[in-house]
């Protein structure tokens, strides 16, 4: 299985660099640095420009303590993914290329932009090594370069994703969010599974909140009925590799009513391991025997880990991921090293709203370091995760280390954010998707704080 696993492996990772290759057009920008075998210097280095290696960079720069160029940012992407509104594209709220921008619109200009990936990290010399052999040294690190979707180790996935007629689909991929929506258009009877795998992905709730909106299509359409699932043309199940709906007690256990309410068949503790034609193999804990269903719509969440150059580098965990104190933010082992986002070892619910809280510490840190002082911010492990729970509202889940709810709207005006609203729906759909283009990557939008510097 292991050889079978990594052959399929490399194959997605050819058929994903051809089509990369195919949709990159030829562009010379100011800001983009070629790759050379020269080294270049920098004083705060940050790998990654996606949500937070973006507003970490320009909070650095808004800071006034730096000089063009004394930032560089690394990231090989042509696009930059507003990824939260891949969940309205596979509920038929949003078209997926409204939610993207050129990576190259977003970098400030007093930034160096790399556009590159990175081969390795020796912080024994201060050095970034980049794909094509440039080297770039530094005085601080920030990696931010997000979270790695393995694809191939679900066996079949690769190839029934990228199968138009396919009934597979993932919101968690730019190609084939939008196939999410239609394949739920297009079933009219037979059994819809929704999988969750064990171990970390971006945003926990994603998986099941493209389900609720599918299942409140199929019931305005007349194929669903909640109250009478069992001769509903449509049967749904939740095929998730955990022992509960979420991570959250309080919400666990308002999402674990909604699925018994809704006559949603709960399949815990099944973690999908293979996809052949029509039906859909999990694991089970302890190496029970595996399972085996047949699907006509499955919606698959891959499994994720963090880059192969944090995992075979020193700066990271057992895990992979970069090893940084839960509160500063600063390296245990390397003290010029700093991380956020999903490749951080932050024991946190890895999601865009978490780094609203986390890039104000880690900049905060960073400048009091750089001036000779001890850094003092603390982060507290806040995260959120809004959780469609049908079209028209939503579940606003906010909560800190250890599980405990820390509500904005409770604190403020004492309103339980366990009960889905319609005035969250709108902060989902409308707002969340605004305020990110126009300040949270810019650097000026603090989450709950709401406006920065």
């Amino acid at each position: 299985m292991q050889m079978q696993c990594q052959r399929t492996k490399l194959a997605w990772n050819a058929a994903r660099t051809a089509l990369r290759s195919s949709q990159r057009s030829a562009r010379c920008f100011a800001t983009a640095s070629p790759v050379t075998s020269a080294t270049a210097s920098h004083r705060v280095v940050v790998v990654g420009a996606g949500t937070a290696g973006l507003s970490i960079s320009h909070q650095l720069l808004r800071s006034g303590k730096f000089q063009p160029q004394d930032i560089a940012i690394i990231d090989p992407a042509t696009w930059h993914h507003y990824q939260p509104g891949w969940t309205l594209v596979g509920g038929g709220l949003k078209n997926k290329e409204e939610l993207r921008r050129d990576m190259t619109e977003l970098v400030d200009r007093k930034l160096r932009f790399y556009n590159s990936s990175v081969e390795s990290i020796t912080p024994q010399q201060n050095v970034v090594t980049l794909a094509g052999g440039g080297k770039l040294s530094y005085e601080q690190l920030v990696v931010a370069p997000g979270l790695s979707i393995d694809y191939g180790c679900i066996e079949g996935l690769a190839d029934a994703l990228y199968d138009r007629n396919s009934a597979v689909s993932s919101i968690y991929n730019y190609d084939t969010c939008d196939k999410a929506f239609r394949n739920v258009e297009t079933l009219a009877k037979g059994n819809a599974i929704f999988t969750q795998p064990a171990g970390v992905i971006k945003c926990a709730g994603a998986p099941q909140k493209v389900m609720w909106l599918a299942l409140d299509y199929w019931k305005r359409a007349g194929l669903y009925s909640p109250n009478d699932s069992a001769k509903s043309a449509v049967n749904i199940s939740f095929a998730t590799g955990l022992p509960a709906m979420f991570a959250v007690p309080k919400y666990a256990a308002k999402l674990e009513e909604l699925r018994k309410e809704r006559g949603v068949e709960g399949l815990f503790q099944h973690d999908l391991v293979a996809i052949k034609g029509n039906e859909a193999t999990f694991a089970r804990p302890n190496g029970g025997d595996k399972v085996t269903r047949k699907f006509d719509l499955l919606h698959v969440t891959p499994k994720m880990g963090a880059p192969k150059f944090i995992k075979e580098s020193v700066i990271g965990n057992e895990a992979g991921y970069v090893d940084v104190d839960d509160n500063s933010l600063r390296h245990k082992k390397y003290a010029n090293i700093w991380s956020a986002g999903d490749a951080s070892s932050l024991p946190t619910s890895k999601t865009a709203a978490a780094i609203t809280a986390e890039a104000p510490v880690l900049v905060r840190n960073l400048l009091q370091v750089l001036e000779g002082r001890q850094p003092d911010a603390s982060y507290d492990g806040y995260t959120s995760c809004p959780l469609l729970t049908e079209y028209g509202k939503v579940l606003l889940a906010e909560f800190k280390y250890g599980g405990e709810p820390n509500e904005t709207f409770d604190n403020w005006l004492g309103i339980d954010q366990v009960e889905p609203r319609r005035a969250f729906y709108h902060l989902k759909k409308d707002f969340f998707p605004w305020v990110y283009y126009t300040s949270f990557v810019k650097g000026t939008w603090g989450g709950p704080k709401g406006w920065i510097n």
